[in-house]
Formats: C-alpha cells, structure tokens, sequence
C-alpha cells in the first residue's frame, strides 16, 4: 500500500525543496506554540491591569512575524479606564506608549486606525480587528518582514491574540471594577465600624448622662430641702434659743439679788443657760452640715473649699486662691479646717454685712495657712475681746462661732489670728503646723487653752506680704 507523503508530512513532495519547506513549517508551527504560550502568559496577567496586559499581546504578536513593529489601539470609546490607549513594540523589543517616540510607520498606521481603516493585510501591514460581543474594540496591527504574505495559520495566530486581548481587557476592566468596589467596601465597612463604635460609646455616655442627670435632679431636691432646713433652723430656732438664753441670763441677774436664796435658783439658771448655749452651737454645727453638698467620695481640701466658696457666692462674691504643692491632710483636718472657714464666711456673709471675701490657702512643706478676708465693718479688737470673753466665761451664747472656729484650728494643733483686712473688713487666719494631727489625736480643748492662744493678738492693719 503507498502512502501519500503530502498527507503526512503537510508538504508538497513534487518539489525538490521539499525538505526546505518543512524546515520552514516546523519553524512556523513552534512559532505558532510559542505565540500561544505568549497568550497563556496575558491571560494571567489580567489582574495586573491593562499595561502588562497589552504588552504582553504586542510582544507576542511582534514576535509571531518577526515585525518591524506590532501595535496595539484601543477604540475610542471602548474601556475608558484602561490606559494606555495605544502600545507599540519594536524589533528591538522595546515598548513604549508615548506617540511621540513611535516609529515614522507606526504613527502614520495609528492615525489611519483612528481614521477608521478596516482590517486587512496591505502594505506589509497586518490589522486584525479585537472583538467583543460582536464589536470591535480596538486593533491589532503589525507589519511584518516576511518575504510573502502571511498565511491564514498566521493571520488566525493574530485574530486569537487580539481577541484574547479583547476578552482579556475586559476580564481587567471587570477585575480592577470589584477590586475597586471592595476596597470601597472595606473603607465604608471600617467607616460603618467607626460610626458603630462612636455610637456605641455616645449611647453609653448619653445613658450614663441621663442617670447623673436622675441623682442630680434627686441630689437638687435633697440639697434644696436640706437649705430650707437650715434656713428655717437659722431663721427662727437658733433665735429663740438664742432668746432663752438672754432671758436666763436676764433671770440669773434677778436671782443675784435674792442673795443666799437665790444660790440655788442662780446655779439652775446658769446650768440653764449653759445647755441653751451648747444647743445653739449644735444649732449652728447642724446647719453648716446642713449646707454642705453630698459626696460620694473622699476629696481635698482643695475641693472642699472650692465647694464652700460655691454656697457662698449667691450673695457674697468670693474668691478661692491656692498656692504650693499639694500636701497630704488626714480626712478631719480637712473638715476641720473647711468648717472653720465656714464659720469665717458665715459671718462675713450675715453679721459683717460684706460683699465680697477672698479664700487663700498657702501649702508649705512644714504648714498651711489658711486666710479669710473680707470687705465687711467687723472690728477685729471688737472680735479679739468677744472671743476672749466668749472663751473664759460664756455669757449669752452669741458669738461661739468665733470660740467654734479658734476650738476647731486648736484641736488639730494650730492657731486662729484675727486682724485687719486689706480690703478693709476683718481677716482670720487659720495656722496648721505639718504633719497635722490625725482622728485619733482630736481632743476637746481646754477652754482656757484657747483664750490664751489668743491673748497676745494686736489690732494691726499690717498684713505679712504672702497673704
């Protein structure tokens, strides 16, 4: 049986070149592997994005051909995200998309792409359109170096790789979209989160508002109603204790006069009078602790005069000034010496008739001075001799709240002064040698102790320079 050599070897066997020929066809089919290959290679460069993209088709293409140069158009309106627009490759394998640095063929070929030339293979110069959803979207074109034209194993070679950089440009086009809309998903995910999280942390803050808001409209109730206690026990039970004991001391006086018989009555009218005094000192105790804010919390002296100043600014413009570093304080000191301030702008509010007082509490390592000066009419010798006077033999029970004052500093080991103000009213000066005395060291003093700490005062209007 003969066998067709043409049909086994795809060559005409009638020549003498036959042998050629087949050279030439084994040469032009790893050509064409090898412009599959190069295919292969765009596919998986899709999702790098257009550029390496269409480099990869021009080179593949510029090689097929061995061509001067291969380009690659993009229509117009086709892709509008893709850049470049246009590629060309030379020999010498570079590329490059600046139409300023295309060679003088390529650049007339791309101007007549633009100007709507059709497909086909003239003047060395092969087109083959790239399709997609049966429109064209751009071009592939390459000018070739054979000695004939290309053939149809060629041209198909051509119609695969731009058609497979069709379908490639917009697997990109889809790609580099989603890639788009999920980094916009994250970006408005981590928003959404932010906005979560800030929510979150107002809402909890709005609730923790609104329960401060419920214990503080609870604690303005308590407060108001505490106030008008004390008020009411300032107004009018403090007075008439304060009456009783003048009208004991009134009978005393009477009782003096029936001589040996009046002994007995005299000493129940002065243990009389004494009660009387001792409940208008517990009197004025509850009403000053009837003025001071709750607090869920252990706080300076700092911040309890700075609360005390606040009561009294409705009607006396007062003033806090503090000076030095923070020293430490046991819990009574503290109160101690915030009553006893207390006691200072109580007066100054109610007997002194002042308008305005200044609190200054000077920290040093080894004391603390604790100044209250206000603008009033009081007298200080006036006030030096009542608490004299007050201390060593009590008589109507008025004024204990300068004998309240000088016990309180007494008891933490310190010293009261009285003096003329600056601003012209009356200054009391509190004096608490460091460290200061603790709970437990708290003693009622001796009330002749007390007198005598004050005995050697002067009626001066010299002030030290650090008040």
């Amino acid at each position: 049986m003969s066998v067709d050599l043409e049909s086994l070897t795809g060559i005409r066997s009638g020549k003498r070149s036959y042998y050629k020929e087949f050279v030439r066809s084994d040469e032009r089919l790893h050509s064409t592997l090898r412009s599959m290959e190069s295919i292969s290679q765009a596919v998986v460069r899709t999702v790098e994005g257009p550029r390496g993209l269409l480099d990869e088709v021009t080179r593949a293409a510029q090689q097929h051909l061995d061509a001067d140069w291969a380009m690659l158009v993009i229509a117009d309106h086709e892709f509008p995200g893709a850049r470049p627009r246009c590629i060309v490759v030379t020999r010498q394998q570079e590329a490059t998309i600046d139409e300023e640095e295309f060679p003088p063929g390529a650049a007339r070929e791309l101007m007549a792409i633009r100007g709507g030339a059709v497909p086909g293979n003239r003047a060395r110069c092969v087109r083959a359109p790239m399709r997609l959803e049966d429109r064209v979207v751009g071009m592939l074109s390459v000018r070739h170096r054979l000695a004939s034209d290309p053939e149809g194993a060629d041209l198909a070679v051509l119609q695969i790789l731009a058609n497979q950089a069709a379908v490639s440009l917009h697997t990109s086009e889809q790609f580099q979209s989603g890639l788009a809309l999920h980094r916009q998903a994250q970006r408005l995910n981590a928003e959404t989160e932010v906005q979560r999280r800030d929510l979150s942390e107002r809402t909890a803050a709005l609730r923790a508002a609104e329960r401060q808001l419920l214990v503080a409209e609870q604690r303005e109730l308590v407060e108001a109603e505490r106030h008008r206690i004390a008020r009411e026990l300032h107004d009018t039970v403090t007075q008439q204790v304060l009456s009783v004991g003048m009208s004991l001391e009134i009978a005393r006086g009477e009782a003096a006069d029936l001589g040996a018989d009046g002994d007995d009555l005299q000493q129940q009218l002065v243990s009389a009078r004494d009660l009387a005094g001792r409940a208008v000192e517990q009197l004025r105790q509850a009403i000053y602790s009837l003025y001071q804010p709750n607090s869920d919390r252990v706080r300076s002296l700092e911040e309890l005069l700075d609360s005390l100043v606040t009561q009294y600014r409705s009607g006396l413009a007062v003033r806090l000034r503090v000076s030095g570093a923070q020293v430490e304080l046991p819990e009574p000191a503290r109160h101690e010496l915030t009553r006893a301030a207390g006691e200072a702008l109580f007066n100054a509010a109610m007997h002194s008739h002042g308008t305005r007082a200044t609190v200054h509490l000077r920290r040093r390592p080894d004391e603390l001075i604790l100044t209250i000066d206000d603008d009033g009419d009081g007298d200080p010798a006036d006030l030096r001799r009542r608490l004299k006077v007050t201390a060593t033999a009590p008589c109507d029970g008025r004024h204990r709240g300068l004998i309240n004052m000088a016990e309180r500093i007494t008891r933490l080991g310190g010293t009261m002064s009285v003096r003329r103000a600056r601003i012209g009213g009356v200054s009391v000066r509190f004096h608490l040698p460091l460290p200061a005395m603790t709970v437990n060291d708290l003693t009622d003093p001796d009330p002749t102790d007390v007198a005598l700490a004050h005995t050697t005062l002067t009626d001066t209007i010299d002030v030290p320079k650090d008040s």
